[in-house]
Formats: C-alpha cells, sequence, structure tokens
C-alpha cells in the first residue's frame, strides 16, 4: 500500500503503478490553531505501508510523522518511508561551532515511525548512516536523459567534483558523450565562485547535471561561462528541481533552453518520474 504525502502525490501514483499496490487514500486540513491533521484511509491491519513524502519544508517533516503514525495506527505490520527529496541533508555536517548536524537530527527524528528508508540521491549517501534503521540511497540521475532533446556533440558538465558522479550516470544513459567539471568554492549558500574547465565547448551542446538546483545561481553562473565560450545550446538537468523564488527565471534569463529534473520535488520542470529507480530497492 501505498502512502502519499500532499507534496509527493504524483510520484506516489507513479509508484504505485509501478509497484502494482493500491495507494491509499488520505486528506489534509488544519484545526483551528494553524496544527496540521490529517487522515488515512483503505489502510488495513497487517499490511505493509510505503509512504512516500518529500520533506521540502519544516512543516513536510511534521506532515510525516503524522504520515507514519497514522499507518502505525491503521495497523501496518511494516512501514516503509521513501524520502524522494530529504529536506536538511545538505546540512550533513556542523559547518561552525555550535550548530547542529541538521540532518543526522532530522534522520533521528523520522527513525522513530518507520522500519527502513529509502532516499534518492541524497546530497551526501553519507546521511544514510544518521539513520537509526536500514537507510538505502537510490540513483534516479539516468532517467533524465529520456527528456533530453538530441544533442550535438554533448558535454555534460558539472558544477564541481561531487556532481561528476551524476553527469557521468546521465551521460552513460543518454549513450555518447564528454564529461567535465567546474571549480566551485562555496562561500555561503547563496555566494558560490566557480571556474571554468578546460573542455572545448564552442559549438557544442551542454548539459548541466547536478543533483539540487534551489535558487539557480551556480547555474546560471556557469551558463554566463559557457556564452563566453560560444557553446551552442545549454540544458540543465537536475534530480530535485528545487528552484526556489526566481531560480527558474533566472535560468532562463541566463540563455538556458529547459531544465529537466524528476518528480521527488513536484514542479512544472518534473518531466520524469523517478519511481523506476525507487521501485527496483522496494
Amino acid at each position: 500500500m501505498i502512502l502519499p504525502g500532499s507534496a509527493t502525490q504524483a510520484l506516489a501514483a507513479s509508484l504505485a503503478t509501478e509497484t502494482d499496490q493500491d495507494l491509499a487514500g488520505v486528506s489534509f486540513d488544519r484545526f483551528a490553531d494553524g496544527e496540521r491533521r490529517l487522515q488515512v484511509e483503505g489502510i488495513e491491519a497487517g499490511t505493509d505501508v510505503v509512504v512516500v513524502a518529500s520533506t521540502v519544508s519544516d512543516s513536510a517533516h511534521v506532515e510525516l510523522l503524522q504520515l507514519q503514525d497514522a499507518a502505525r495506527e491503521a495497523g501496518a505490520s511494516e512501514v516503509t518511508t521513501v524520502l524522494p527529496y530529504m529536506g536538511y541533508a545538505r546540512q550533513d555536517e556542523s559547518f561552525e561551532p555550535g550548530q547542529p548536524v541538521s540532518a543526522r537530527a532530522v534522520a533521528r527524528a523520522l527513525s522513530t515511525g518507520t522500519d527502513r528508508v529509502v532516499t534518492v540521491n541524497p546530497h551526501e549517501r553519507a546521511v544514510c548512516g544518521y539513520f537509526d534503521v536500514p537507510a538505502t540511497a537510490v540513483d534516479a540521475a539516468g532517467l533524465l536523459a529520456d527528456p533530453l532533446p538530441a544533442l550535438a556533440d554533448p558535454v555534460f558538465l558539472a558544477p564541481d567534483a561531487g556532481a561528476c558522479n551524476l553527469a557521468e550516470t546521465l551521460r552513460d544513459a543518454h549513450g555518447r558523450g564528454e564529461v567535465d567539471q567546474f571549480a566551485k568554492t562555496r562561500h555561503t549558500d547563496t555566494d558560490v565562485d566557480i571556474e571554468p574547465s578546460d573542455t572545448a565547448v564552442a559549438g557544442r551542446d551542454v548539459v548541466l547535471v547536478d543533483d539540487i538546483v534551489a535558487t539557480g545561481s551556480t547555474m546560471s553562473e556557469a551558463v554566463g561561462v559557457l556564452d563566453n565560450r560560444e557553446a551552442a545550446r545549454v540544458y540543465v538537468a537536475c534530480v530535485h528541481p528545487v528552484l526556489a523564488r526566481d531560480a527558474y527565471t533566472r535560468l532562463r534569463r541566463a540563455g538556458v533552453e529547459a531544465v529537466y529534473g524528476t518528480d521527488t520535488v513536484e514542479r512544472p520542470v518534473s518531466q520524469v518520474s523517478a519511481a523506476p529507480a525507487i521501485a527496483e530497492v522496494l
């Protein structure tokens, strides 16, 4: 039985189809004081339940805890929690004295209501070790090859070394092309310096590949470098299209032809579902 979160309904439905499981009903509401309330239906005692919920906000974390508890209350024999997008995963260490390891705090809280966790392309796979239950990371980057158009002598370009494996996965799924990276120095979450790679891009189509696109600032700067080097068309492919505030507009104004993402974060650019990658490990 697949139990969807309010922000992950399309992916949950795709996963139900992919795994040939039923989709549980759930209604979402709030009490007069603003507290969340929800009600599930269709879960029978003794059923294995897969809760599918991206934690795209603090409120979504609370909702997920409620979904887990509701599944238990309905008599689920086993609860698997699928985190298509795990919020706070980038806070995987204490960056300054006195700061929490927020990914660890979130993981421990979510572990209390589940028997197992599956997450998609966490920013660092090490966050799986923060859960108190078995946790598995799956890679959905290769699925982004499907919506790509025909590319001329493509270059799959990562914004930093950490995303090179994603670029390689996407290149391999696409079938041809070169892989390279920028050198990126992050000062804050919005202040990032990048230095261009040495790969010749003139006249070639470029696909910028990353796990998450949040503000679009790094990608926009990369597009400017590529424009100066006379690249042909530039596309952006990301597993998690967070696209906060004006990120999409910023990318299009920078000259990006199109942005492709999965449905781990459901946005208009979610051109492909991560459900097949998740289904393989369920």
